[in-house]
């Protein structure tokens, strides 16, 4: 792919290294390490930790990758030309390396991940994986991607919910339980709720790039109230899980938290930014509740 000038967007940082800064954003991979933040939480054995440690690291390699890809395509169609963290802005408008560093990103992170499969004995676990990795690619991919269709939250959607947490799941446990579907609807609503957030400031540049967001289709104000919906539902949905898999402490604790994040977060303008971090306090301090029970116990 043959670099694009910059002409044809707004101007490129005049400092790179600021740039790849911005573009990296690493709390927005945050949305990779909850699903396993939350198949701890709802764990009923022992947990192989190297092997879901490098799980998530390739799942967090294949984001990055969808993120290089979408900004690639983003560039070219036109949408986003007022995104400063675009991985393509950081690396003047050279859509060439920003699509080698995505082609890298997504080779190692699957085969890490492939990998970790084969050291689990799990490998048909790609069953589930492969078309939930082809499903990321077609969201980018081609003259008309996935994401610029009404069906690009619905995809965000079952690559997080069953692709993300369900094969992490599959990869801790020995099967579906009944905590399972919930877990996938929570990190699914999650999902959606973090790409619908960021989609209002971006509605005019979308609607131009002939781009069918939910905002383009229903309205700003519309898109973050369905976010809102989005955020809470999953919270409740995790707190339902952690029901069915008879992890009361963790239930009580995810229960506190959540309440308390939805107060928090509802009064705010939803963005990526603020439903992340308020996600993540709630599942990694609601992790410290069977520490501190142990601790207790053990004193």
């Amino acid at each position: 792919m043959d670099a694009e000038p910059a002409s044809l967007h707004t101007a490129a940082p005049a400092n790179p290294g600021a740039g790849l800064r911005l573009a990296l954003n690493p709390a927005i991979y945050l949305i990779s390490i909850l699903p396993a933040a939350g198949v701890v939480l709802l764990a009923q054995q022992e947990i192989w930790w190297a092997g879901l440690a490098s799980a998530t690291i390739a799942v967090v390699l294949l984001q990055h990758a969808i993120n290089l890809f979408n900004d690639v395509s983003d560039w070219r169609l036109g949408a986003d030309t007022h995104k400063h963290d675009s991985w393509v802005r950081a690396h003047r408008g050279n859509t060439r390396i920003v699509t080698l560093h995505g082609i890298a990103s997504a080779v190692l992170g699957i085969a890490i991940g492939v990998a970790t499969l084969l050291l689990a004995d799990k490998l048909w676990i790609l069953l589930i994986a492969l078309p939930m990795a082809i499903l990321g690619y077609l969201y980018n991919a081609g003259e008309r991607p996935l994401s610029y269709t009404v069906l690009g939250e619905w995809v965000t959607g079952l690559c997080y919910g069953p692709g993300v947490f369900g094969c992490l799941y599959l990869l801790a446990h020995n099967g579906i339980d009944a905590a399972a579907l919930p877990g996938m609807i929570t990190f699914a609503a999650l999902a959606m709720a973090l790409l619908l957030s960021h989609q209002p400031p971006q509605i005019e540049t979308d609607r131009a790039a002939g781009k069918h967001s939910f905002a383009v289709r229903y309205g700003a104000e519309k898109t973050r109230l369905t976010a809102r919906l989005l955020f809470v539902f999953g919270l409740s949905s995790f707190a339902l899980a952690a029901w069915l898999a008879g992890q009361l402490p963790q239930l009580l604790a995810f229960l506190l938290l959540g309440g308390i994040a939805v107060l928090l977060t509802c009064r705010r303008t939803p963005n990526p930014k603020l439903l992340l971090l308020s996600a993540s306090s709630v599942f990694f301090l609601a992790l410290g509740v069977p520490l501190l029970l142990n601790l207790s116990l053990a004193g």
